[in-house]
C-alpha cells in the first residue's frame, strides 16, 4: 500500500516599505527595507538587505532568516523526539552561523550552516542518547532536507 503525502501551504506577504519618495530610480535612492507577515500573526518582522549591500543593519536579513530557520526546525525536532523519548530538556539555545559566498557578477549561495546547539536535560546517562537524537532531528528537519548546501551540527549535552 503505497503511503500518500500530505501538502502543507504556507503564505507571506513581503511588503516593501523602502521607497524614499524616488522609487527606483538610481540605485541609491530606495531603501532597502521591507516587512514580513502572514494572516493572523501578531506582528510584521521588520526587514533590509544586509548592511554589506546597503541595508539596515538593525533589522533582520533574508540570509539572517534563512540561519534562524534553519536552527529553528532542528530544535523543534529535537524537542519533538527528546519528548517522545522520555528525555526531558530544560535548556536550549542555538549559535548558528551561515556562510555565504557571493561571486564577481553579485550573484551568491549559501555553502554551508553550522548550528551550535547546547542543550541541558535532567538526566546525563542520557546524553549519548540526546546526541544520537540530534543526528536524527537533522535527517527529519523539513528545512535542511531541503537545502542544496549541507546544513551540519556540533550539538553540546549537559545536565
Amino acid at each position: 500500500m503505497a503511503m500518500k503525502l500530505v501538502f502543507h501551504r504556507y503564505r507571506m506577504l513581503n511588503r516593501w516599505t523602502g521607497n524614499l519618495g524616488a522609487g527606483t530610480s538610481t540605485y541609491t535612492a530606495y531603501a532597502r527595507d521591507f516587512e514580513m507577515s502572514s494572516e493572523g500573526k501578531i506582528a510584521p518582522i521588520a526587514c533590509s538587505s544586509d548592511p554589506h549591500f546597503r541595508g539596515d543593519g538593525s533589522r533582520y536579513n533574508p540570509e539572517e532568516l534563512l540561519v534562524g530557520a534553519l536552527s529553528s526546525c532542528h530544535m523543534l525536532w529535537v524537542l519533538h523526539l527528546c519528548a517522545d523519548a522520555g528525555i526531558v530538556v530544560t535548556e536550549y539555545t542555538d549559535n548558528a552561523t551561515g556562510e555565504m559566498a557571493v561571486q564577481p557578477d553579485g550573484s551568491g549561495e549559501f555553502t554551508r550552516v553550522l548550528l551550535r546547539p547546547k542543550m541541558k536535560i535532567t538526566d546525563p546517562g542520557r546524553a549519548g542518547e540526546a546526541q544520537r537524537i540530534h543526528d536524527h532531528a537533522h535527517e527529519m528537519c523539513f528545512l535542511a532536507r531541503s537545502m542544496r548546501f549541507p546544513v551540519d551540527h556540533q550539538a553540546e549535552i549537559s545536565a
